[in-house]
């Protein structure tokens, strides 16, 4: 066979050396082809085998795989996107070695297998020219790259490609064109349906004799004549720099070129109960030594099953190692062991939980038969309310009610019973809803319950205070115009509050790390606190302004008292909440809570109402309070200070009443004084032993004694006058026979008070 001249064979290499410098500029992980994908179609044997061999070549229980068989190949195909540039300077070579012929130049088929070997992935190049008739080898070329990249590349022989006879069928990269027409041969994986190849990948396979894994890409170079030399050129690439992640992607769009996607999502994570973590690996590697191309990357179970949150395992708090689930599920799979199933479980954390250690409970626990009862008392006590109003409208031309403004009395009633209802808004486990209708119940009514009691404190105040002769009259109507503003900002803070920043139930924790929900407390709810304070504060002053007035059935004391009860309560319960109870339970809250209600509103529905009814009850509703009226305080001068009934018609039987206690007053004190006067001054009435003017020394005079025993005289002197009638003459009489009020018997018929029996006199 004649050589080609020597400048010849230099223009081939130049330019086959061209081809592959210019093929390894344009390649990389995005070459020009088609990204590989892996096949849909591998079964769940497929990938389950091949991680048994992983694992048996791992754990280095390769016995009789090694021994009887120097390849071990697996049924995943890898992403070959990092070896486009050797496949593209094969599919090259096999171009110009199907130009010139394969069996015609051996130096020629050296050069081009060194070439190949320059790609820093290739370890293995050869070629081989066959005899298109009986498949027998003409011409072989193996050139292998040291190991460990150190020193040149060197050929070998090998006996299963020896001239003369076929290559060994073993050989995981090698298929006979004849038995398996285009290399259509499991040995190969399939190629992308998008991507035109010359070659075929194969699967990876373990080579025994190098220990690594490899992966192969073949081209069959075909005859220039129907019967010619056909050829057949593969490369070897070490794959060992890949890891087995088993864990399921964690971002589709960053994929990592070390990974075998094959393998993605095969764990034996419960996928209900556990996550898979790939950030830990057996045998305490780290995930940047997975590169080190030693294989150690190549192993099975390098992955923890995490509890997810909400799942404890009392057993295995940290995870369960990957390698143990998978031999466990293999145990299962066989039919072994249900340790897979019985042991090798996540628990479900108990409720409210978000992680757990164990079966502990996490949220507090509520005592409903506890709260249903303070919750019943609540309703039973706002259902009294109502029912006192309806009570007090039925009632309310009695003088007890009359007197003190039936229609304000109906709108503290109307609040208190609002006031009652925050207990039904806080019973149940907190939401928003809840919190806006504790948030409402609670300011609203406070805010109907205590404006009405101060707008009656405070028209008291006005008429107290007054220093003419003029009488201050504030109607009922009046009062109502000043307190419907103050209902109107109240309404309009909460309406904004709920539409803008509606308050939401927010999980804290008691005394034993337990967790409850209670309603969010921010800016709006202390801007409120500090309004509703300076309105007590408010309150409190006016009531300290009335502390010396003097009202009809003691009613403006007994506001006073409830202004103060109702200051005093919310002042102890913050106490209680911030210091005394800082984290206390649910139960604790709601019991603080129904004794703060019970202690506010009971307290004022008691002192606002209780007195009256007592008095309506025992019959006494329509008559005057008579210690009132030894104080002198007079039916016209009551609570509101204007009157009984201001708006209606006057009575004139009420007006002839009033100006009859007037008179009697005043006739009695001019009794007093004219009968004192006569006394004081004639010598000639010798005083009654005994009597008013009776001297007790010597040394002390009338007069002395007269101011010494004045208001003595004065309360005997009103009692009997009180007793008297108005004659025709404008002074006071008595049907009744006794003594004077000076000691003097009065006349047996009826006299004047002023008429002196003839035997007393001197």
């Amino acid at each position: 066979m004649r050589e080609l001249p020597v400048w010849l064979w230099c223009g081939l290499i130049l330019r086959l050396s061209i081809l592959i410098g210019h093929c390894r500029a344009t390649s990389g992980p995005n070459g020009i082809f088609a990204t590989f994908s892996t096949p849909a179609d591998i079964g769940k044997d497929a990938i389950e085998e091949s991680l048994q061999t992983i694992h048996d070549i791992a754990t280095e229980n390769l016995g009789k795989y090694c021994l009887s068989r120097a390849f071990r190949p697996l049924r995943i195909p890898l992403r070959v996107e990092r070896y486009e540039g050797a496949r593209q300077k094969a599919d090259l070579a096999a171009t110009v070695l199907q130009d010139v012929g394969v069996n015609r130049h051996g130096g020629l088929l050296d050069a081009i297998a060194k070439g190949l070997l320059g790609d820093t992935h290739v370890t293995s190049a050869r070629i081989l020219a066959l005899n298109i008739t009986n498949g027998a080898i003409i011409t072989a070329v193996w050139w292998n790259q040291q190991l460990g990249g150190l020193g040149g590349p060197h050929r070998v022989e090998e006996d299963g490609v020896s001239v003369g006879l076929k290559p060994d069928m073993n050989y995981p990269w090698f298929e006979d064109e004849i038995s398996s027409p285009g290399l259509r041969s499991p040995k190969f994986s399939p190629s992308p349906i998008s991507a035109s190849f010359k070659g075929w990948w194969t699967y990876p396979y373990y080579l025994c004799s190098h220990r690594r894994w490899t992966l192969s890409y073949s081209v069959a170079i075909p005859p220039t004549s129907r019967h010619g030399i056909r050829g057949f050129l593969s490369v070897d690439i070490d794959v060992s720099d890949l890891h087995v992640n088993q864990c399921d992607p964690e971002d589709e769009n960053e994929e990592d070129d070390l990974e075998i996607d094959a393998l993605l999502g095969s764990h034996k994570c419960h996928p209900t109960t556990m996550q898979c973590d790939h950030r830990f690996y057996a045998g305490g590697r780290s995930k940047g030594t997975l590169g080190s191309g030693n294989g150690d990357g190549w192993r099975r179970g390098d992955y923890q099953c995490l509890c997810r949150p909400g799942y404890y395992s009392s057993r295995h708090p940290f995870g369960f190692n990957g390698s143990v689930m998978e031999v466990a599920y293999q145990e299962y799979w066989d039919n072994e062991s249900t340790i897979y199933v019985d042991k090798f479980q996540c628990l479900k954390c108990a409720d409210g939980c978000g992680n757990c250690l164990g079966p502990a409970p996490c949220l507090a626990t509520y005592n409903w038969v506890f709260r249903i009862t303070l919750l019943t008392v609540s309703v039973l006590c706002a259902i009294f309310t109502i029912i006192l109003a309806f009570y007090m409208y039925g009632h309310r031309k009695v003088k007890v009610f009359k007197v003190a403004s039936p229609i304000f009395l109906t709108i503290t009633l109307l609040g208190c019973s609002i006031m009652y209802l925050e207990m039904a808004a806080i019973f149940p486990i907190l939401d928003t809803c809840s919190c806006i209708a504790t948030k409402w119940t609670r300011h609203m009514g406070f805010c109907i319950t205590y404006t009405s009691l101060l707008m009656k404190t405070w028209r008291v105040s006005l008429t107290y205070r007054v220093k003419s002769a003029h009488k201050v009259k504030l109607t009922d109507k009046q009062l109502l115009q000043w307190m419907v503003p103050i209902l109107l900002v109240m309404l309009i803070y909460l309406g904004t509050w709920t539409l803008s920043a509606p308050p939401n139930a927010e999980e804290i924790t008691d005394q034993y790390g337990l967790k409850f929900k209670q309603c969010s407390y921010n800016w709006w709810d202390h801007s409120l606190a500090i309004g509703e304070v300076l309105f007590l504060a408010w309150g409190i002053r006016v009531c300290y302004n009335v502390r010396h007035a003097e009202s009809m059935y003691n009613e403006a004391r007994l506001i006073s008292y409830a202004i103060y009860n109702i200051a005093l309560v919310n002042t102890t319960m913050v106490a209680f909440h911030l210091f005394i109870f800082p984290q206390a339970g649910p139960d604790i809250k709601y019991l603080l809570g129904f004794i703060r209600t019970q202690l506010s509103t009971s307290v004022t529905v008691a002192l606002v109402f209780g007195p009256k009814v007592v008095r309506v009850l025992r019959g006494q509703g329509d008559q005057w309070d008579n210690k009132a009226r030894v104080r002198g305080v007079t039916a016209s001068f009551s609570l509101n200070g204007i009157g009984l009934v201001p708006e209606d018609t006057p009575d004139l039987y009420q007006e002839n009443e009033e100006l009859k206690e007037e008179v009697q007053k005043l006739a009695a004190q001019i009794e007093f004084m004219r009968i004192v006067n006569m006394e004081m001054n004639n010598r000639h009435l010798k005083p009654k032993p005994g009597g008013y003017f009776t001297l007790t020394s010597s040394l002390q005079s009338p007069l002395c004694k007269a101011s010494s025993s004045q208001s003595q005289s004065i309360k005997q002197m009103t009692s009997h006058v009180n007793n008297a009638t108005i004659s025709d003459d404008g002074h006071s009489g008595s049907n009744s026979v006794g003594t004077n009020s000076i000691g003097y018997p009065a006349a047996p018929s009826h006299t004047t008070s002023g008429q002196i029996n003839s035997s007393d006199r001197v």
